[in-house]
């Protein structure tokens, strides 16, 4: 698979190293049954892993929503004085012209994606398929309004063509060193990234999610620890934020839902 029909740059900017590979036994780590939140759920065929790529929920909104009407009444200012003064300066009419939409263009699409990006964006692991299911919201930034460029389109993967990269990026005012975990899937027979979607905001958790699903994938779930945190049901609204509570609940596709949970009948092609 392509994302919008192109091949993805091999490395991403800010790449740092690639986490083990999926074939490489981890070396589990005590301190990682701690991880927070802890697996969705897990039995015998699938493990489900929470993930999140917005971390603080409606911050966005509620600084983007006055930034809105700051651009709004910015807007209006600048054409009553294009009125007022007529045609006499140039660089009020490029800035009326040029200005509200690039602020619009750069404002709306952080606003809607708060709103509408869903409460949790889940990675499911078959090991009985050998593949991965990943629950992702799709956006576009130029087609603002477009339900065909926005909303949650759910793909899978084989597992063997998976690599987990951490990327690292320096911040000042943001907490300095950013270390991010990306997916990036690769077509096996050319080598080429064809998809690379987001996996934690920091290194901690994606170590801890990264070992946690090469184990179930390679020994099964009686190879995971007990874990100290309970799983959550990110479609239950108790104790979630007021945004959160907002945010649309988690629903696969029936036909991927039931794959991706199940092993493969006999006979059926995986």
């Amino acid at each position: 698979m392509k994302r919008d029909g192109k091949i993805l740059w091999e490395r991403a900017l800010g790449w740092s190293y690639d986490l083990p590979k999926v074939d490489e036994v981890p070396e589990w780590r005590k301190v990682w049954a701690d991880v927070n939140p802890a697996p969705n759920f897990f039995d015998d065929v699938c493990l489900e892993l929470p993930r999140k790529s917005i971390i603080l929920r409606g911050v966005i909104f509620l600084l983007g929503v006055p930034g809105l009407l700051f651009v709004l009444g910015m807007t209006l200012y600048l054409y009553w004085s294009l009125l007022h003064d007529g045609w006499q300066r140039d660089w009020l009419i490029n800035v009326s012209t040029i200005a509200p939409p690039l602020l619009l263009w750069a404002l709306i699409p952080h606003v809607r994606l708060d709103l509408v990006m869903p409460r949790d964006e889940p990675i499911r692991f078959n090991r009985l398929r050998q593949k991965i299911y990943i629950y992702e919201f799709r956006y576009d930034r130029i087609f603002i309004f477009s339900r065909k460029h926005w909303g949650v389109k759910p793909v899978a993967y084989n597992w063997d063509d998976v690599t987990a990269e951490v990327y690292r990026v320096y911040a000042p005012g943001h907490g300095g060193l950013i270390e991010n975990v990306m997916l990036s899937v690769r077509n096996p027979e050319t080598n080429e990234v064809i998809d690379r979607v987001f996996f934690t905001h920091d290194l901690y958790r994606g170590e801890a999610y990264w070992a946690i699903a090469r184990l179930f994938m390679q020994q099964g779930p009686e190879a995971l620890p007990k874990f100290v945190h309970p799983p959550r049901d990110w479609n239950d609204d108790d104790g979630l934020s007021h945004m959160h509570c907002l945010a649309p609940k988690v629903h696969w596709p029936e036909a991927i839902d039931l794959e991706s949970r199940t092993a493969p009948s006999e006979g059926e092609a995986q």
